[in-house]
């Protein structure tokens, strides 16, 4: 991680989202990952062509642009990224962009909410769905700026879209609770999510940190294994874009002094599932990860999520 921050600025850009700025490009919309594309496709509607560059399965941190994704974000209208370092090999593309005063906007940053600090910042806003509804309400100021003949639109389309988000955050205020307070610990492949523990009472660990850029070292793995005999943690959760070899050494350990630690499934942590189903929306992505870790660490959510889609 520190390798990643001596190579990538902080980049505090304005969008300067005016359509005459962007005359020189197609007037797509490029977003970095399918959280901030989704939200823009759900305020946009077919007024305006989405192209994302990260998809499914895909780790944003160590996801090495290819010179068909560099032309996308040079021929863009506007440029939507998340910020805060998650996108790190993609930095000096997007500051090239902006030296080149064309759109682009960092969603993750300048909102009103507390960064969650471990040494630098914590990327992962989309893991608290209350502070997601504060970027989507950033995502249709800046559709409404570039494109301002149809700024009422998306601005009701956004309203619309929060009314959902606040549902599915009440949801998991209400099933979280319902997990037995010793088990309230959540335990992933690596640290991102940490916003979702804030948010909903829950502790979490991750084997690896907030960066998937290095591996857990073996004392990483052994103080964990620990913890989780001590405290009878019965679940650990693997991630959709992370490999899960650590995962099973944890599991193997624990197994080693008498503990018997399951997988409480697969989460959905720095990528959406899969094109064209629910767990390929935020809504449905978040839905997915909080029923599948109230569940997994014993406690009750319906199987078929907050909108009974889960099981479509």
């Amino acid at each position: 991680m520190r390798r990643l921050l001596l190579l990538v600025p902080f980049l505090y850009f304005s969008s300067c989202t005016d359509k005459q700025e962007a005359a020189k490009t197609d007037g797509s919309i490029v977003t970095t990952v399918g959280m901030i594309a989704d939200v823009t496709r759900q305020i946009a509607g077919d007024k305006l062509e989405v192209i994302n560059l990260i998809g499914e399965g895909i780790d944003p941190h160590m996801h090495q642009p290819s010179k068909s994704e560099i032309d996308k974000i040079q021929k863009a209208g506007l440029v939507l990224y998340n910020g805060l370092f998650l996108e790190g090999k993609m930095g000096t593309i997007l500051k090239s962009r902006a030296d080149q005063g064309n759109p682009v906007s960092a969603v993750a940053e300048g909102i009103d909410v507390q960064v969650i600090d471990l040494g630098f910042p914590d990327p992962h806003l989309w893991m608290d769905v209350s502070i997601w509804s504060k970027v989507a309400r950033k995502i249709g100021d800046e559709l409404a700026a570039f494109d301002p003949d149809n700024g009422d639109q998306y601005q009701k389309q956004r309203e619309e879209y929060q009314k959902n988000l606040n549902d599915l955050h009440t949801y998991a205020l209400m099933v979280f609770p319902t997990i037995p307070e010793k088990q309230r610990v959540l335990v992933t492949a690596h640290d991102a999510f940490s916003y979702l523990g804030r948010a909903y009472g829950i502790e979490v660990r991750g084997i690896q940190g907030i960066s998937t850029d290095s591996e857990a070292g073996t004392k990483d793995i052994n103080e964990l294994v620990s913890y989780l005999v001590e405290n009878k943690i019965p679940a650990i959760f693997v991630e959709s874009s992370v490999p899960d070899k650590s995962v099973k050494a944890v599991i193997e350990g624990a197994a080693e002094k008498d503990h018997a630690v399951k997988i409480g499934g697969e989460l959905f942590s720095d990528a959406m599932g899969p094109a064209g189903t629910y767990q390929g929306t935020y809504i449905g992505m978040m839905d997915h990860n909080i029923t599948t870790i109230v569940n997994g660490l014993g406690g009750s959510a319906p199987e078929g999520g907050f909108q009974n889609k889960l099981q479509d």
